[in-house]
């Protein structure tokens, strides 16, 4: 299909999430006009951030209320778009048969507008390595693109890998229907842990910024079986994205890894807060392991089963050029945004 024009119009969904507002603003920087959707687009909690960006005042920038759950709630957004950016969560992981209903109702609007010509949906990389036993990585240590969870294994369930589950099934959902229609393709991007500026104070509540927050505010969990973090820039993220609303090259159904490559243990991310804005005079702490006691006697089998992991993101840098940014440089931007954007106050040394 052909790609975005310059200048194109792009619809984005769940534009007042963290990757959802860089992708609105990374798309207004590279020239495009954006229809960003969101749940209420008169909930100035959520939705200031966007009306203060400079495409809002010229109108290059508009903002329309859509509720996920509505079925028909994009039927009159996307007619005249020649994209869509579908970056928007459900409500419910654990309900296969609702998630079927809110991707078909997305699609629907999708074939309907009978201008859009790409699709990118934000899927994950729990759609790519969400295991229920880690053993399975060291069967399978690449972690790449063309990997897929073990679906076999009897303990893979909605019930405790709803997220997973629903993401791998948009991915093949919107890919079906695109061949079927055969005037759009639908490209899945996976990205994997998010880090990096929050651009609302609402945003601190994110999986990784909000683990950043309670580091600075001395309280933090240890990660779920001791995973490391495998940090992308969410302006990375946003760019990659972009990158694939635009390439000549992908086709429908193939999928694409963002992140880079990078694996950060969160024991050494706070003291690394420290080393890298020392004016902060912040008080390196510990995190707290909330396992019980049954993993705790595993956290050494835990660690060198993602230690034996090899970490790929060839794809997306082959097709796109992409370069990562730093975790460090991520790391900093997330601190000082959650700082001075949403009003965290870290704890301190003296």
């Amino acid at each position: 299909m052909p790609p975005l024009p310059t200048g194109g119009t792009v619809a984005v969904t769940g534009a007042a999430g963290f990757i959802g507002g860089w992708m609105v603003r990374t798309l207004l920087d590279h020239g495009y006009r954006v229809r960003a959707c969101v749940r209420n687009a008169d909930d100035d909690a959520r939705v200031a951030f966007l009306k203060a960006m400079p495409g809002f005042a010229s109108g290059r920038l508009t903002l329309h209320s859509a509720d996920l759950d509505e079925d028909g709630c994009f039927d009159d957004i996307f007619p005249g778009c020649h994209a869509v950016a579908h970056l928007s969560h459900v409500t419910d992981y654990s309900d296969q048969d609702y998630v079927d209903r809110v991707c078909g109702h997305i699609i629907g609007a999708i074939d309907r507008a009978e201008t859009v010509s790409r699709v990118v949906v934000t899927s994950s990389l729990a759609a790519v390595i969400s295991e229920v036993e880690l053993e399975e990585l060291r069967r399978r240590p690449v972690i790449y693109e063309d990997r897929y969870p073990d679906s076999t294994n009897p303990k893979r369930s909605a019930a405790n890998q709803g997220y997973a589950i629903t993401k791998e099934r948009a991915e093949g959902l919107f890919a079906a229907a695109a061949a079927i229609n055969s005037r759009w393709d639908s490209i899945a991007c996976c990205p994997s842990d998010n880090v990096g500026p929050i651009l609302a104070p609402h945003q601190r509540k994110g999986a990784w910024q909000h683990q950043v927050a309670r580091m600075l505010e001395g309280d933090y969990e240890q990660s779920w079986a001791y995973r490391p973090w495998f940090p992308v820039d969410v302006r990375d993220c946003a760019i990659a994205h972009l990158g694939l609303l635009e390439s000549t090259r992908v086709r429908n159904g193939e999928r694409y890894l963002a992140w880079s490559t990078d694996a950060v243990t969160v024991e050494t991310i706070c003291a690394r807060i420290a080393t890298l804005l020392p004016e902060l005079d912040f008080r390196v702490s510990e995190p707290r392991d909330q396992h019980p006691d049954k993993l705790k006697a595993r956290e050494a089998y835990f660690r060198s089963c993602w230690d034996g992991c090899d970490l790929r993101n060839d794809r997306i840098r082959d097709c796109l050029g992409l370069t990562f940014r730093s975790f460090d440089e991520s790391l900093r931007d997330c601190v000082e945004s959650l700082i001075s954007v949403a009003g965290v106050q870290s704890v301190q040394r003296g």
